[in-house]
Protein backbone atom coordinates (compact mmCIF):
# COMPACT_ATOMS: atom_id res chain seq x y z
CA UNK A 1 0.00 0.00 0.00
CA UNK A 2 1.07 3.39 -0.67
CA UNK A 3 0.08 7.07 0.26
CA UNK A 4 0.58 10.20 -2.03
CA UNK A 5 0.34 13.52 -0.63
CA UNK A 6 -0.87 16.04 -3.13
CA UNK A 7 -1.18 19.57 -2.82
CA UNK A 8 -4.73 20.56 -3.60
CA UNK A 9 -4.78 23.18 -6.26
CA UNK A 10 -7.31 25.95 -5.96
CA UNK A 11 -8.44 29.04 -3.74
CA UNK A 12 -10.05 29.90 -1.16
CA UNK A 13 -13.43 32.34 -1.61
CA UNK A 14 -14.82 33.00 1.62
CA UNK A 15 -16.27 29.75 2.87
CA UNK A 16 -15.61 28.35 -0.77
CA UNK A 17 -12.05 26.70 -2.01
CA UNK A 18 -12.13 25.84 -5.57
CA UNK A 19 -9.78 25.70 -8.82
CA UNK A 20 -10.51 28.05 -11.55
CA UNK A 21 -10.25 25.23 -13.69
CA UNK A 22 -10.22 21.58 -13.94
CA UNK A 23 -9.67 19.60 -16.53
CA UNK A 24 -9.12 16.30 -18.16
CA UNK A 25 -7.23 15.41 -21.81
CA UNK A 26 -6.62 12.34 -23.94
CA UNK A 27 -4.38 12.20 -26.42
CA UNK A 28 -6.62 9.55 -28.72
CA UNK A 29 -10.50 10.24 -29.33
CA UNK A 30 -12.74 7.92 -30.03
CA UNK A 31 -15.58 10.39 -30.68
CA UNK A 32 -13.45 13.01 -33.37
CA UNK A 33 -15.87 15.34 -35.16
CA UNK A 34 -15.65 17.85 -37.64
CA UNK A 35 -11.65 17.64 -38.92
CA UNK A 36 -10.41 16.10 -36.10
CA UNK A 37 -8.95 13.07 -36.45
CA UNK A 38 -9.18 10.46 -32.86
CA UNK A 39 -4.87 10.94 -33.08
CA UNK A 40 -5.21 14.78 -32.13
CA UNK A 41 -6.58 14.15 -28.52
CA UNK A 42 -9.64 15.47 -26.82
CA UNK A 43 -9.62 18.00 -23.67
CA UNK A 44 -12.59 18.47 -21.29
CA UNK A 45 -12.94 21.71 -19.07
CA UNK A 46 -15.01 22.29 -16.13
CA UNK A 47 -15.34 25.56 -13.60
CA UNK A 48 -14.70 24.42 -10.58
CA UNK A 49 -13.40 20.56 -8.74
CA UNK A 50 -13.04 18.32 -11.39
CA UNK A 51 -15.54 15.49 -9.94
CA UNK A 52 -18.14 17.57 -12.35
CA UNK A 53 -16.23 16.02 -15.41
CA UNK A 54 -15.58 12.37 -14.08
CA UNK A 55 -18.68 11.94 -12.92
CA UNK A 56 -19.95 12.67 -16.27
CA UNK A 57 -21.48 15.95 -15.60
CA UNK A 58 -21.54 19.23 -17.49
CA UNK A 59 -18.36 20.12 -19.01
CA UNK A 60 -17.01 21.89 -22.45
CA UNK A 61 -15.05 19.35 -24.15
CA UNK A 62 -12.70 20.26 -27.47
CA UNK A 63 -10.36 19.05 -29.78
CA UNK A 64 -6.48 20.67 -29.04
CA UNK A 65 -5.82 20.63 -32.59
CA UNK A 66 -8.69 23.25 -33.03
CA UNK A 67 -9.50 24.64 -30.22
CA UNK A 68 -11.65 27.57 -32.17
CA UNK A 69 -13.98 24.78 -34.15
CA UNK A 70 -17.10 25.51 -32.75
CA UNK A 71 -19.33 21.92 -30.63
CA UNK A 72 -21.89 20.49 -33.26
CA UNK A 73 -24.80 22.05 -31.67
CA UNK A 74 -27.67 22.91 -33.39
CA UNK A 75 -28.20 26.50 -31.99
CA UNK A 76 -27.90 29.05 -29.06
CA UNK A 77 -30.16 26.87 -26.74
CA UNK A 78 -28.72 24.20 -27.19
CA UNK A 79 -25.72 25.38 -26.12
CA UNK A 80 -26.90 26.82 -22.89
CA UNK A 81 -28.77 23.54 -22.14
CA UNK A 82 -25.42 21.43 -22.66
CA UNK A 83 -22.93 23.72 -20.49
CA UNK A 84 -22.14 24.46 -16.94
CA UNK A 85 -24.38 26.68 -15.15
CA UNK A 86 -22.94 24.82 -11.54
CA UNK A 87 -19.74 24.61 -9.99
CA UNK A 88 -18.79 22.11 -7.51
CA UNK A 89 -16.30 23.44 -4.26
CA UNK A 90 -14.87 22.59 -1.31
CA UNK A 91 -17.15 23.85 1.44
CA UNK A 92 -14.43 25.17 4.39
CA UNK A 93 -17.12 26.62 6.72
CA UNK A 94 -19.00 24.11 9.27
CA UNK A 95 -21.37 21.49 8.20
CA UNK A 96 -24.92 20.58 9.82
CA UNK A 97 -24.54 16.86 9.99
CA UNK A 98 -20.62 15.30 10.24
CA UNK A 99 -20.76 11.86 8.27
CA UNK A 100 -17.15 11.23 7.60
CA UNK A 101 -18.29 7.55 5.19
CA UNK A 102 -20.18 9.88 3.14
CA UNK A 103 -17.91 11.13 0.15
CA UNK A 104 -19.50 14.49 -0.74
CA UNK A 105 -19.74 15.56 2.77
CA UNK A 106 -17.91 19.02 2.38
CA UNK A 107 -18.90 19.24 -1.26
CA UNK A 108 -21.14 22.14 -2.58
CA UNK A 109 -22.80 22.95 -5.89
CA UNK A 110 -23.44 26.46 -6.57
CA UNK A 111 -25.15 28.62 -9.35
CA UNK A 112 -22.37 30.45 -11.98
CA UNK A 113 -23.20 33.74 -9.83
CA UNK A 114 -21.19 32.68 -7.32
CA UNK A 115 -18.68 31.98 -9.48
CA UNK A 116 -19.22 35.43 -10.75
CA UNK A 117 -19.17 37.45 -7.38
CA UNK A 118 -15.85 35.54 -6.64
CA UNK A 119 -14.18 37.42 -10.12
CA UNK A 120 -13.49 33.89 -11.28
CA UNK A 121 -15.74 34.03 -14.78
CA UNK A 122 -13.69 36.44 -16.48
CA UNK A 123 -11.80 33.77 -18.59
CA UNK A 124 -14.31 31.17 -19.07
CA UNK A 125 -17.39 32.44 -20.43
CA UNK A 126 -18.99 34.06 -23.21
CA UNK A 127 -21.81 36.88 -22.88
CA UNK A 128 -24.61 36.41 -24.45
CA UNK A 129 -25.69 40.27 -26.29
CA UNK A 130 -29.61 40.29 -26.52
CA UNK A 131 -29.61 42.61 -28.95
CA UNK A 132 -27.67 41.51 -31.68
CA UNK A 133 -28.26 37.82 -30.35
CA UNK A 134 -24.73 36.79 -30.47
CA UNK A 135 -21.98 35.55 -27.84
CA UNK A 136 -18.83 37.68 -27.23
CA UNK A 137 -16.10 36.05 -25.30
CA UNK A 138 -15.83 37.23 -21.95
CA UNK A 139 -17.52 38.79 -19.44
CA UNK A 140 -19.61 41.85 -19.94
CA UNK A 141 -23.21 43.61 -19.67
CA UNK A 142 -26.10 41.85 -17.88
CA UNK A 143 -26.86 38.72 -20.35
CA UNK A 144 -27.04 35.15 -19.92
CA UNK A 145 -23.11 33.44 -19.23
CA UNK A 146 -22.27 30.15 -21.05
CA UNK A 147 -18.94 28.78 -19.87
CA UNK A 148 -16.99 27.98 -23.07
CA UNK A 149 -13.99 28.77 -22.31
CA UNK A 150 -13.80 31.36 -25.46
CA UNK A 151 -11.48 34.10 -24.36
CA UNK A 152 -8.63 30.69 -23.90
CA UNK A 153 -9.30 29.07 -26.63
CA UNK A 154 -10.96 31.35 -29.02
CA UNK A 155 -9.03 34.46 -28.14
CA UNK A 156 -6.18 32.69 -26.74
CA UNK A 157 -5.96 35.65 -23.96
CA UNK A 158 -3.78 33.00 -22.23
CA UNK A 159 -1.54 30.04 -23.91
CA UNK A 160 -3.52 27.35 -21.82
CA UNK A 161 -4.66 25.18 -24.75
CA UNK A 162 -0.41 25.31 -26.17
CA UNK A 163 0.45 23.87 -22.62
CA UNK A 164 -2.09 21.13 -22.68
CA UNK A 165 -0.99 20.34 -25.88
CA UNK A 166 1.97 19.52 -24.95
CA UNK A 167 1.70 17.90 -21.68
CA UNK A 168 -0.45 14.90 -23.58
CA UNK A 169 3.20 14.93 -26.23
CA UNK A 170 5.32 15.04 -23.87
CA UNK A 171 3.12 12.31 -21.77
CA UNK A 172 2.14 9.91 -24.49
CA UNK A 173 6.42 10.02 -25.28
CA UNK A 174 6.91 9.16 -21.64
CA UNK A 175 4.33 6.28 -22.00
CA UNK A 176 4.60 5.43 -25.27
CA UNK A 177 1.08 4.61 -24.84
CA UNK A 178 -1.62 6.90 -25.57
CA UNK A 179 -2.16 8.76 -22.58
CA UNK A 180 -5.21 10.28 -20.36
CA UNK A 181 -4.13 13.26 -17.96
CA UNK A 182 -5.95 15.39 -15.16
CA UNK A 183 -4.76 18.89 -14.28
CA UNK A 184 -6.27 22.22 -12.63
CA UNK A 185 -5.48 25.36 -13.29
CA UNK A 186 -5.60 28.99 -10.73
CA UNK A 187 -5.91 32.04 -13.01
CA UNK A 188 -5.24 35.96 -11.77
CA UNK A 189 -9.01 37.48 -11.22
CA UNK A 190 -8.16 40.22 -13.71
CA UNK A 191 -5.28 39.88 -15.83
CA UNK A 192 -5.18 35.75 -16.21
CA UNK A 193 -1.62 35.91 -15.45
CA UNK A 194 0.58 35.00 -13.12
CA UNK A 195 -1.71 31.29 -13.47
CA UNK A 196 -0.32 27.79 -11.84
CA UNK A 197 -1.46 24.52 -13.56
CA UNK A 198 -1.39 21.50 -11.41
CA UNK A 199 -0.74 18.65 -13.34
CA UNK A 200 -2.42 16.02 -11.15
CA UNK A 201 -2.00 12.48 -12.78
CA UNK A 202 -1.61 10.32 -16.07
CA UNK A 203 -1.90 7.02 -16.75
CA UNK A 204 -2.17 5.05 -20.26
CA UNK A 205 -5.27 4.30 -22.00
CA UNK A 206 -5.86 0.93 -23.19
CA UNK A 207 -3.18 -0.21 -26.28
CA UNK A 208 -4.60 -1.26 -29.52
CA UNK A 209 -3.58 -4.78 -30.03
CA UNK A 210 -6.17 -7.34 -31.82
CA UNK A 211 -6.49 -6.38 -35.87
CA UNK A 212 -9.99 -5.85 -36.18
CA UNK A 213 -11.61 -4.62 -39.24
CA UNK A 214 -14.82 -3.06 -39.32
CA UNK A 215 -15.35 -1.95 -43.15
CA UNK A 216 -18.02 1.33 -43.78
CA UNK A 217 -20.24 -1.18 -45.66
CA UNK A 218 -21.03 -3.47 -42.60
CA UNK A 219 -22.63 -0.52 -40.75
CA UNK A 220 -26.09 -0.94 -43.32
CA UNK A 221 -27.73 -4.11 -43.33
CA UNK A 222 -30.98 -6.18 -42.21
CA UNK A 223 -29.09 -8.54 -39.51
CA UNK A 224 -26.97 -4.95 -38.13
CA UNK A 225 -28.80 -4.54 -34.38
CA UNK A 226 -26.09 -1.91 -33.63
CA UNK A 227 -23.94 0.49 -35.75
CA UNK A 228 -21.90 3.55 -34.67
CA UNK A 229 -18.56 5.25 -35.77
CA UNK A 230 -18.41 6.61 -31.94
CA UNK A 231 -16.87 3.54 -30.27
CA UNK A 232 -14.44 2.48 -27.18
CA UNK A 233 -12.51 -0.49 -27.24
CA UNK A 234 -10.67 -2.66 -30.31
CA UNK A 235 -11.49 -5.98 -30.29
CA UNK A 236 -14.20 -8.73 -30.78
CA UNK A 237 -16.69 -10.77 -29.28
CA UNK A 238 -19.58 -13.42 -29.75
CA UNK A 239 -20.70 -14.47 -25.96
CA UNK A 240 -23.68 -12.21 -25.48
CA UNK A 241 -27.20 -13.65 -25.35
CA UNK A 242 -28.61 -11.09 -22.76
CA UNK A 243 -30.00 -7.62 -23.50
CA UNK A 244 -30.84 -5.13 -20.92
CA UNK A 245 -33.00 -2.78 -22.46
CA UNK A 246 -33.96 0.54 -21.05
CA UNK A 247 -37.59 1.13 -22.37
CA UNK A 248 -38.03 3.86 -25.12
CA UNK A 249 -41.82 3.55 -24.47
CA UNK A 250 -41.53 4.60 -20.34
CA UNK A 251 -38.82 6.63 -20.79
CA UNK A 252 -39.43 9.59 -18.37
CA UNK A 253 -35.92 11.92 -17.62
CA UNK A 254 -37.88 12.50 -14.29
CA UNK A 255 -37.50 9.12 -13.70
CA UNK A 256 -33.54 8.04 -14.34
CA UNK A 257 -32.36 7.65 -11.17
CA UNK A 258 -35.10 4.72 -10.95
CA UNK A 259 -33.99 3.09 -14.12
CA UNK A 260 -30.23 3.47 -12.78
CA UNK A 261 -31.44 0.94 -9.29
CA UNK A 262 -33.49 -1.32 -11.70
CA UNK A 263 -29.97 -1.69 -13.85
CA UNK A 264 -28.32 -2.65 -11.14
CA UNK A 265 -30.60 -5.03 -9.74
CA UNK A 266 -30.47 -7.06 -13.46
CA UNK A 267 -26.71 -6.32 -13.29
CA UNK A 268 -26.79 -8.31 -10.32
CA UNK A 269 -28.81 -11.09 -10.96
CA UNK A 270 -26.96 -11.36 -14.64
CA UNK A 271 -23.35 -10.88 -13.00
CA UNK A 272 -23.95 -13.87 -10.05
CA UNK A 273 -24.83 -15.72 -13.61
CA UNK A 274 -22.07 -15.14 -14.81
CA UNK A 275 -23.74 -13.86 -18.23
CA UNK A 276 -22.41 -10.87 -19.45
CA UNK A 277 -24.75 -8.79 -21.50
CA UNK A 278 -25.59 -5.97 -23.62
CA UNK A 279 -27.12 -2.70 -22.08
CA UNK A 280 -28.83 -0.15 -23.83
CA UNK A 281 -30.08 2.97 -22.89
CA UNK A 282 -30.43 6.54 -23.58
CA UNK A 283 -28.24 9.88 -23.03
CA UNK A 284 -25.30 9.75 -20.99
CA UNK A 285 -24.34 6.57 -18.79
CA UNK A 286 -22.51 7.22 -15.19
CA UNK A 287 -23.37 11.02 -15.42
CA UNK A 288 -24.19 12.73 -12.07
CA UNK A 289 -26.62 14.96 -13.92
CA UNK A 290 -29.92 13.12 -14.33
CA UNK A 291 -31.10 14.88 -16.36
CA UNK A 292 -28.63 14.31 -19.28
CA UNK A 293 -28.74 10.53 -18.98
CA UNK A 294 -28.53 7.82 -17.17
CA UNK A 295 -26.99 8.41 -13.74
CA UNK A 296 -25.65 5.06 -13.21
CA UNK A 297 -22.86 3.74 -10.22
CA UNK A 298 -20.22 1.46 -11.88
CA UNK A 299 -21.02 -1.01 -9.30
CA UNK A 300 -24.74 -0.91 -11.52
CA UNK A 301 -23.30 -1.67 -14.92
CA UNK A 302 -19.82 -3.70 -14.01
CA UNK A 303 -21.10 -7.10 -15.65
CA UNK A 304 -21.87 -5.35 -18.98
CA UNK A 305 -19.58 -6.85 -21.64
CA UNK A 306 -20.86 -4.00 -24.16
CA UNK A 307 -22.70 -0.83 -23.38
CA UNK A 308 -24.67 1.53 -26.06
CA UNK A 309 -26.38 4.94 -25.59
CA UNK A 310 -28.83 6.55 -27.74
CA UNK A 311 -31.26 8.93 -28.10
CA UNK A 312 -34.90 9.83 -28.07
CA UNK A 313 -36.23 13.19 -28.90
CA UNK A 314 -36.65 13.95 -24.88
CA UNK A 315 -33.19 12.54 -24.16
CA UNK A 316 -30.49 14.32 -26.74
CA UNK A 317 -27.59 15.21 -24.84
CA UNK A 318 -23.86 15.15 -26.36
CA UNK A 319 -22.79 11.66 -25.90
CA UNK A 320 -19.96 11.83 -24.13
CA UNK A 321 -18.57 10.56 -20.41
CA UNK A 322 -16.76 11.33 -17.48
CA UNK A 323 -13.27 10.25 -17.52
CA UNK A 324 -13.42 7.91 -15.19
CA UNK A 325 -16.07 6.16 -16.53
CA UNK A 326 -14.40 6.09 -19.38
CA UNK A 327 -11.02 4.64 -17.99
CA UNK A 328 -13.18 1.97 -16.23
CA UNK A 329 -14.86 0.62 -19.29
CA UNK A 330 -11.25 0.62 -21.04
CA UNK A 331 -9.55 -1.24 -18.03
CA UNK A 332 -12.78 -3.75 -17.84
CA UNK A 333 -12.75 -4.46 -21.54
CA UNK A 334 -16.06 -3.08 -22.11
CA UNK A 335 -17.33 -1.86 -25.66
CA UNK A 336 -18.61 1.04 -26.10
CA UNK A 337 -21.15 2.27 -28.57
CA UNK A 338 -22.55 6.07 -28.74
CA UNK A 339 -24.98 5.92 -31.60
CA UNK A 340 -26.43 9.19 -33.35
CA UNK A 341 -28.52 8.70 -35.97
CA UNK A 342 -27.77 11.94 -37.10
CA UNK A 343 -23.67 10.93 -37.59
CA UNK A 344 -24.76 7.81 -39.50
CA UNK A 345 -25.11 4.99 -36.42
CA UNK A 346 -27.97 2.91 -36.24
CA UNK A 347 -29.97 1.33 -33.01
CA UNK A 348 -32.80 -1.47 -34.36
CA UNK A 349 -35.14 -1.00 -31.25
CA UNK A 350 -37.84 -2.56 -33.36
CA UNK A 351 -35.72 -5.84 -33.49
CA UNK A 352 -34.70 -5.57 -30.16
CA UNK A 353 -38.22 -5.30 -28.70
CA UNK A 354 -39.73 -8.20 -30.88
CA UNK A 355 -36.83 -10.62 -28.83
CA UNK A 356 -38.63 -12.88 -25.67
CA UNK A 357 -38.50 -10.91 -22.58
CA UNK A 358 -36.91 -13.09 -19.65
CA UNK A 359 -37.91 -10.15 -16.89
CA UNK A 360 -39.77 -6.49 -16.94
CA UNK A 361 -39.09 -4.27 -13.81
CA UNK A 362 -41.08 -1.40 -15.28
CA UNK A 363 -38.42 0.81 -17.10
CA UNK A 364 -35.88 -1.48 -17.81
CA UNK A 365 -36.44 -5.13 -19.07
CA UNK A 366 -34.21 -8.06 -19.48
CA UNK A 367 -34.50 -9.94 -23.50
CA UNK A 368 -33.18 -13.43 -23.33
CA UNK A 369 -31.50 -14.19 -27.05
CA UNK A 370 -31.62 -17.48 -28.62
CA UNK A 371 -28.16 -16.90 -30.11
CA UNK A 372 -25.39 -14.58 -29.40
CA UNK A 373 -24.64 -11.40 -30.64
CA UNK A 374 -21.45 -10.70 -32.83
CA UNK A 375 -19.79 -8.02 -31.79
CA UNK A 376 -17.08 -6.31 -33.66
CA UNK A 377 -15.01 -2.81 -32.49
CA UNK A 378 -12.35 -1.47 -35.07
CA UNK A 379 -11.06 1.93 -33.05
CA UNK A 380 -8.38 2.63 -35.58
CA UNK A 381 -10.70 3.27 -38.46
CA UNK A 382 -13.27 4.53 -35.60
CA UNK A 383 -16.44 1.63 -36.62
CA UNK A 384 -18.41 -0.49 -34.15
CA UNK A 385 -21.16 -3.26 -35.40
CA UNK A 386 -23.25 -5.50 -33.23
CA UNK A 387 -25.24 -8.09 -35.90
CA UNK A 388 -27.45 -10.79 -35.12
CA UNK A 389 -27.84 -14.19 -37.20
Amino acid sequence: MAVIIQEIVGEKHGERFYPTISGVGRSFNCNPTGHARPEDGVVSLALGLGKTIVDGGRCYSYCPAYPRSPLPYTGLGDLMDATQNRFLAVHMGPIADYDPLKETEFLVELPLEVAESDEVLNFLVSSYDRQAERLYPGLFGPGPRVVDFAPLLSVEQIPLNHLIKELLRLSREAMQADVEIEFAVNLHPRQGLPARLGFLQVRPMAALTEEVLVEESELQGESVVVASRQILGNGSREDLMDVVLVKPDTFDPARTREMAAQIGQFNQALLSAGRPYLLVGFGRFGTSDPWLGIPTAWGQISGAGAIVEGTLQNMRPELSQGSHFFHNLVGFGVYYFAVDPAAGGRLDLEWLRSRPVASDSGLVCHLRLERPLRLRVDRRRGRGVIVHD
